[in-house]
């Protein structure tokens, strides 16, 4: 398991965004971990999920990091 924040990043990333992400220069790929973090960290909706599935929540902030034109 990575512990750096963009290989975190990286795996919680679908398959085809991570190949596509991590083809990018790595200031932008440290630019989209360090959004990525804010996402898990501020949003209260996440929490709930959190308690279920961590996974599943490091995901949907990547999945929204990447979808919230900041990609």
């Amino acid at each position: 398991m990575p512990t750096d924040p963009v290989g975190r990043f990286l795996a919680a990333l679908d398959p085809e965004h991570r190949e596509a992400v991590a083809a990018r220069p790595r200031e932008e790929q440290e630019r989209l971990a360090a959004a990525w973090e804010r996402e898990l960290e501020a949003d209260t909706e996440l929490d709930t999920l959190d308690e279920l599935s961590p996974p599943a929540v490091e995901a949907e902030a990547a999945r929204r990091v990447l979808e919230s034109g900041t990609d």
